[in-house]
């Protein structure tokens, strides 16, 4: 069993904010295809919406944060079992040249993580302008599935398609990859936008994200993490699916609804990263159930 993260080196991914901690993740025995299978403690860490290239008064540090936090996850005394990047991992280019570039520079500081593995999706900023092939040249497919110690894992794609929808073919996918599942089965979701209507004014929503869930709901334990509000968010959709948003390591967006457009908030100098944060999640073994600690960023 791993030993937990103390406090301290929490702090340390604190200070650069976008970090979502899952930590103890176990889940109850569960079978399939007539044996039993326990799922294993572990943790993982998530990083969002880096919007490598932004520039701009909201973050003066734009070229810095994501470094900094690369650095942090390498000095934790256990690292994590792996990290993953919930889309939007470059700011929007309609230039394909730059975008490839970005990504480049992108792949290029993320590749000095000292972990085992990386696992990436896209953001609208990312795939939406050519419909993820610059994504896929670099970090390959924009949607997939993985086992870890237990759970079962699921990357959906709800941006590559300008309409910010998951699509026909892609829902059949889910589909078969679900059908032989014990619904039993732990299931962790990793996307970019909300699958549920969180602000479909602001683009805060999934066209058909409710048929992704139809599909989810028959499981007992399924749990959603994204990003694309900038902001920690948790909601509960039918069949008990919780979702969680992640925090971004660029800028803080206003609150769903907060205000007439969604742009960036303002960088406070007396109050730098202000909006900024990380969360620490741990999962009671037997129950699935998780306590979250959502903690400020420090400046």
């Amino acid at each position: 069993m791993k030993a937990c993260i103390n406090r301290r080196e929490f702090l340390q991914l604190a200070a650069f904010g976008g970090v979502v901690f899952a930590s103890g993740v176990r889940g109850a025995d569960y079978a399939t295809g007539g044996k039993t299978e326990a799922a294993d403690e572990f943790y993982f860490v998530q990083l969002s919406d880096t919007h490598w290239g932004f520039d701009g008064p909201p973050n003066p540090d734009s070229r810095g944060t994501l470094p900094k936090a690369i650095e942090a996850v390498n000095a934790l005394a256990e690292p994590p079992d792996f990290v993953v990047f919930t889309g939007d991992l470059t700011h929007l280019t309609l230039d394909p040249k730059e975008r490839r570039a970005r990504m480049a520079q992108f792949r290029d500081i993320v590749s000095k993580l000292k972990v085992h593995d990386v696992r990436f999706l896209p953001g609208e900023h990312d795939a939406s302008a050519d419909h993820g092939e610059a994504f896929q040249e670099f970090f390959g497919a924009t949607h997939y599935t993985f086992k870890h110690k237990g759970f079962q894992f699921v990357v959906l794609d709800n941006v590559s398609e300008p309409s910010g929808s998951i699509g026909d073919a892609q829902l059949t996918w889910l589909a078969n990859q679900l059908a032989p599942m014990s619904k039993e089965q732990p299931l962790v979701v990793l996307t970019h936008r909300p699958l549920f209507d969180l602000y479909p004014d602001w683009g805060w929503s999934t066209k058909d994200g409710a048929r992704a869930l139809e599909l989810l709901a028959p499981f007992k334990k399924v749990t959603v993490f994204y990003g694309h509000i900038h902001q920690e968010n948790e909601h509960v959709s039918e069949g008990g699916i919780v979702h969680h948003a992640a925090k971004s390591l660029i800028f803080p967006l206003p609150a769903p609804g907060s205000s007439t457009d969604h742009k960036p908030l303002p960088w406070d100098p007396a109050q730098p990263y202000r909006g900024l944060g990380w969360r620490e999640v741990e999962a009671a073994p037997k129950r699935a159930a998780y306590e979250i600690r959502e903690l400020p960023v420090k400046s």
